[in-house]
Formats: C-alpha cells, structure tokens, sequence
C-alpha cells in the first residue's frame, strides 16, 4: 500500500488512508549513526555539562559559565568545542550564550516537559519530548497542542515511553536536506 491513498467515502467525502508504522519501523540506523559519530570527540564533556545545564536550570547557558565549569580546558578550547558542536547541528550558539542543545531549548516552543519537581522546560520538537524522559531517566508530563485541531494534549512520560497511551497516534514528516534546528510541529 502506498503510505497515502485517497479515496471516497459512500457519501462522496475525500478520505484519506495513511500507512500506519510502529516505531522500530520508523527507525533510521544510519541517521542514529550519524547522531553517535556527531557527539563524539573533545567536544562530547561540553555536550554533557550543556545538557545538564539547561535540566537543572534550563537555559540559555552564557559561554562564561561553561568555560567555568570546565576549568580544566581554556576559553579558547571551550570556545572551539562549542563551535564544533553549532556546526554538528548539536546546539545553537548566539549572542555568546547557548539557546538550544538538542532535546532542549532556551526559545518558547509548542512542546512543554514539566520535570518532577515541577520546573519546565521545552523541547526542540515531540519526538525530543518523549526522549527527555529516558536522558534523565525521570517521569514527566509533555505538553502540547494537537497540530490539527488546537486541543491540549498531556502525556505522562517515563524512560520507556509514554503511560497509558496505547491509542496515541504520532504524526512523522522526514526533514529535507536543507533543514536544520528545532522544529515547530510534528
């Protein structure tokens, strides 16, 4: 079957049938390889300082707390590493602080996780949403709105995916090879 066939309904109604997947289908080995060999090398310390940064205080995160808290490293190197990192497409650097680190973003975007205790922080895209839960290995309730119709949307979230939430239905695009950086819908 074609991933979408349009058809009628008896009533004369357009109607659409969409390939439905489960996720190990939608799973794209070469793309993980790609995000594996990106967080590798000097850089992957910084990464990590980053990322739990922006989960125990969000973000953005100014450079001159990251060359701090990396004392063992000059600011040039810090400096050098961030910018590998802007150019893996692993974080965005502006205006000398760090607002966005792939899940999380400094920005106001559509996708909401509130942790635990209660702090929040937003997402790049969904599927970013989802993955919070297992980096921190913590439950935490998403938010969002349905991209088609505007209701609220709530999902509690563990490490192994979302509770409850056996008819939940994702809505996948690929991205083209021109796009980059945190996504607005899913």
């Amino acid at each position: 079957m074609h991933p979408t066939t349009r058809t009628r309904s008896p009533q004369g109604a357009e109607t659409m049938r969409l390939e439905i997947k489960t996720a190990d289908e939608l799973r794209d080995p070469d793309l993980e390889a790609r995000w594996a060999e990106r967080r590798e090398g000097p850089q992957a310390e910084v990464l990590r300082y980053i990322l739990g940064a922006f989960a125990e205080r969000g973000g953005p995160i100014p450079i001159g707390d990251i060359e701090a808290a990396l004392a063992g490293r000059t600011a040039a190197q810090v400096r050098q590493e961030l910018a590998t990192l802007d150019e893996k497409d692993l974080i965005l650097l502006e205006e000398g602080e760090v607002r966005l680190a792939y899940p999380f973003s400094a920005m106001p975007t559509p996708f909401v996780v509130r942790l635990q205790d209660g702090r929040e922080r937003f997402a790049c895209c969904a599927i970013d949403a989802l993955g919070i839960p297992a980096m921190l290995n913590a439950r935490v309730v998403v938010r969002s709105r349905c991209q088609h119709c505007g209701e609220p949307l709530e999902l509690a979230v563990d490490a192994a995916g979302p509770l409850g939430a056996d008819e939940v239905m994702v809505w996948v695009g690929r991205r083209g090879p021109g796009e980059r950086r945190a996504c607005t819908s899913l």
